[in-house]
């Protein structure tokens, strides 16, 4: 069995890390709770931001830094590609493994969403769903989401089934985005108005389209709109 291990990743960008102090919170308070040392938030935001001015000076990429046993960080850095402005989904067929050890811990090598990730790219999509064995959505592979139902309501999955504890979903909480927590079914996704995947790196993007058939209108909408005001800044 694989040591534990986790990670934080940013985007550096401007000579900072985009909800840097957030984005370093995460890594400390994760590498804690797995026992896997204690690193204090400013010490590594300061590692994420020295990572990201020597491997991109005024420029911009995304910087990651993993905790391992016995307090090792490792970094690692990767260019900023192009991003299109709306995703394509589909819904994964790795089922979600569930909270884990230490629920919302943004753990490394977890080969539900790895698989997911692949079979994202293998079909051509920006984004993967995921389910539990109950056919509850949980999250994307790279990503939390939020939905606006058919009836309008804007909700998210219920924190208790595992998702990762998002950094951009957590600002756009404190932002005063009200998300009420609900199961949601696939045919649920395949029914709403809107799907919106965020995470530190992309912020919100609208899924416009899942399994190949349109979200709602196919355009992002009201709900989107609201995420990206509220991480408008970092």
């Amino acid at each position: 069995m694989n040591a534990p291990a986790c990670y934080t990743t940013g985007r550096f960008e401007a000579g900072r890390v985009w909800l840097g102090e957030r984005v370093a919170a995460r890594l400390a308070r994760d590498a804690r709770a797995l026992g896997l040392g204690v690193h204090e938030p400013g010490d590594v935001l300061e590692r994420l931001l020295a990572v990201g001015r020597a491997s991109f000076g005024g420029g911009a990429g995304v910087v990651r830094l993993e905790a391992r046993a016995g307090g090792e960080l490792v970094a690692s850095t990767r260019p900023l590609g192009p991003e299109p402005a709306t995703w394509r989904g589909i819904a994964a067929r790795s089922v979600h493994p569930g909270p884990g050890v230490v629920p919302g811990a943004k753990r490394a090598g977890v080969a539900e969403l790895a698989r997911a990730r692949e079979e994202a790219q293998a079909a051509g999509a920006d984004e993967a769903l995921l389910f539990d064995a109950a056919d509850r959505l949980v999250e994307g592979a790279r990503s939390n989401l939020a939905l606006a139902l058919a009836d309008g309501r804007f909700v998210m999955p219920p924190a208790a089934r595992g998702a990762v504890r998002g950094v951009a979903l957590e600002a756009t909480l404190a932002a005063g985005v009200a998300l009420v927590e609900r199961d949601v079914s696939h045919a649920e996704c395949l029914a709403a108005r809107e799907i919106v995947a965020t995470n530190a790196v992309r912020g919100a993007r609208p899924i416009v389209a899942l399994d190949g058939g349109a979200v709602g209108a196919g355009r992002p909408g009201p709900l989107a709109a609201a995420l990206a005001a509220a991480l408008a800044g970092g």
